[in-house]
């Protein structure tokens, strides 16, 4: 079978903490959706499979088309590096 390896892309991403700085962070960004209240442990964000529910420590990613998604931290270590 044959194998594919990830284009090398840049993206932006904040690890949401629940404070307001993540949430600033967030919004400076551009996400569409604003986080719940300071201090919320969840909150959701339209995503292009539908609305997707980030909870207290996933990053928060921008796509390199503009596009918004969470990931889990364990799964953002191994997929990403510091650009």
């Amino acid at each position: 079978m044959p194998k594919f390896r990830k284009k090398p892309v840049v993206i932006e991403a904040v690890k949401w903490e629940g404070s307001k700085v993540s949430w600033d962070e967030i919004i400076a960004m551009g996400c569409p959706n604003k986080p719940g209240e300071m201090g919320s442990n969840s909150f959701y964000i339209p995503t292009l499979e539908g609305d997707m529910k980030a909870s207290n420590g996933d990053c928060i990613i921008k796509g390199i088309n503009g596009e918004f998604y969470s990931c889990k931290p364990d799964i953002f270590e191994k997929t990403y590096e510091p650009a």
